[in-house]
């Protein structure tokens, strides 16, 4: 493939001239070849110019994964603005605050999605396109509410713009330009943007790619949700870059996922290591071909040898890789490699891609001696420019010589492979989501009946991790546990939601008040098991 492209609009442009009539993008009834999709993209492009959208602006997706999700999102891009991908487990209230943060222009949602209708949660919170004023919403899948534009109808008006016009303005996307704002939490619990930009998600996705081992052919069953940035830049770009077929699939079920192995001859299935336990364990595995498997990428929860080996000897994965990133990397740092033993990929989250560095170090800044536990730092062409409207909080991640600080505690080997075993900002990986107390702990403290709130992480066989709370009643108030959890449901995504509520009298504290969460943690581990 040579040099990855440098921007967004040139992965495209290079995708249609390189792959042309080979299949792009497939979704029930619907099939594009390359070049096919390169025009729906630039049909959308022309569409956001006809609609004013500039230069910079933003535009929000919250959407299951859909053929019109990268319809959107790389038109967005050719129309030089900026992605803002929405969690499709978040309520209203989340998702009202990342656009508010974002001062997002454009909504690209649906109104049918598992029951759930994405403008009604925003009504709710008084979030519309009138009360708004600049927020136009396109209606991708559902019904259509009076205020809210079909999507067909948001593409017709491409006619409006010329396509010269259009690929003047994709022709001015620089790789410094911001191509998307990510949102992830943090200890403080209120959500961080990460700004990303196109040059280092283009860089670092092929560098992915090519690790893995992804190819012209491969069909890719696309699991991991196009809001994450796996699902975006792993999933949508990686496809592009290296002529793959994108097969998005909306909500993960395992019978489901191991008959569309089945029926689209599907060569690449990434995703957490529960999916590939629980097809393991399937008791009707016999009964599916899965023999068109060939490239599996895990990771984000701990992993057993013998499943890394039945990976291989049992679904016939030739390459089965994991990894270690964050947001604010771009989502990438370390890769295992395709001829690592099972054990170096069941035990470690690889080394740093090339061009990247990765240390361990103390909390002076230094070196650890390989072996020894420390926080992971990371630096290279791969670091966020830094959190939307917050140099406080960006100068707290990424220190004066350009380290980003990861908050994650690990050791390093001496071939410079790395082993997470903490976390500093106590966050826990629910399922594949990271999921931050700090954030659980506010909502919860808004609850009439909660007085104090702790939450910690504790590990399920299942989803690798889920939340335990701590509670302390109000005085006065009685907690029902049940009904603490109905509601929680209703006021946060379900990762997040506690699947286990215990009701104290007081939390542990230090001197300076703060919550011995390792007592709470304690606590959990010792109690005898059921």
């Amino acid at each position: 493939m040579g040099a990855p492209a440098a921007t967004i609009p040139a992965l495209v442009d290079r995708a249609a001239e390189t792959f042309g009539d080979r299949e792009a993008l497939v979704d029930g009834d619907v099939s594009l070849t390359f070049t096919e999709y390169r025009d729906q993209i630039r049909m959308a492009a022309r569409a956001f110019m006809a609609h004013g959208v500039e230069p910079g602006d933003t535009v929000a997706v919250w959407a299951p994964n859909i053929w019109e999700w990268p319809i959107a999102a790389l038109g967005a891009h050719l129309a030089g603005a900026v992605l803002v991908p929405i969690n499709t487990r978040f309520k209203g209230r989340e998702a009202s605050y990342v656009m508010e943060k974002a001062k997002v222009r454009f909504l690209f949602t649906v109104t049918d999605f598992l029951h759930t209708d994405y403008v009604e949660l925003l009504q709710s919170q008084s979030l519309t396109p009138s009360s708004a004023g600049s927020l136009t919403t396109v209606v991708m899948r559902g019904d259509v509410p009076d205020d809210c534009v079909a999507f067909s109808d948001f593409m017709a008006r491409a006619d409006d713009v010329a396509e010269v016009d259009r690929a003047v303005r994709s022709a001015a996307v620089i790789p410094e330009d911001l191509c998307h704002i990510m949102f992830t939490s943090g200890t403080t619990g209120a959500p961080k943007g990460a700004m990303l930009m196109h040059g280092p998600t283009c860089r670092a996705y092929q560098s992915w790619a090519d690790v893995v081992g992804l190819r012209a052919g491969d069909r890719y069953l696309i699991v991991n949700p196009f809001f994450h940035s796996f699902g975006m830049n792993a999933g949508i770009l990686a496809c592009l870059m290296n002529g793959a077929t994108n097969l998005p699939h909306p909500v993960f079920d395992v019978p489901q996922v191991m008959a569309r192995v089945d029926a689209d001859r599907i060569s690449m299935l990434p995703g957490p290591p529960a999916i590939y336990q629980t097809i393991l364990n399937h008791p009707e595995l016999a009964s599916f071909d899965l023999s068109n498997l060939r490239l599996a990428v895990t990771g984000a929860a701990a992993i057993p040898v013998k499943m890394i080996e039945d990976m291989r000897s049992v679904l016939g994965f030739e390459t089965v890789v994991t990894g270690y990133g964050l947001t604010e990397a771009h989502g990438i740092a370390t890769m295992c490699r395709h001829d690592d033993d099972a054990h170096t990929i069941a035990t470690t989250s690889g080394r740093a891609l090339d061009d990247v560095e990765v240390l361990v170090v103390d909390t002076t800044g230094e070196e650890l001696a390989r072996g020894q536990p420390g926080e992971i730092v990371v630096r290279g062409y791969n670091i966020m420019r830094g959190y939307l409207d917050d140099p406080e909080q960006t100068a707290a991640a990424i220190d004066a010589a350009g380290w980003l600080h990861t908050g994650d505690i690990g050791v390093m080997d001496d071939r410079g492979y790395i082993d997470i075993t903490d976390r500093l900002k106590d966050m826990f990986i629910v399922g594949g989501f990271n999921a931050y107390p700090a954030e659980i702990e506010n909502t919860l403290m808004t609850h009439p009946q909660v007085g104090a709130a702790a939450v910690i992480g504790v590990a399920d066989e299942r989803m690798g991790e889920v939340g335990c709370a701590f509670l302390v009643p109000k005085p006065g108030e009685d907690i029902d546990t049940d009904q603490v959890i109905n509601w929680c449901r209703a006021e946060m995504a379900n990762y997040k939601v506690p699947r286990r509520i215990e009701v104290v009298s007081e939390l542990p504290l230090n001197a300076s008040g703060k919550v011995l969460k390792y007592e709470l943690r304690e606590r959990v581990m010792g109690e005898p098991n059921d």
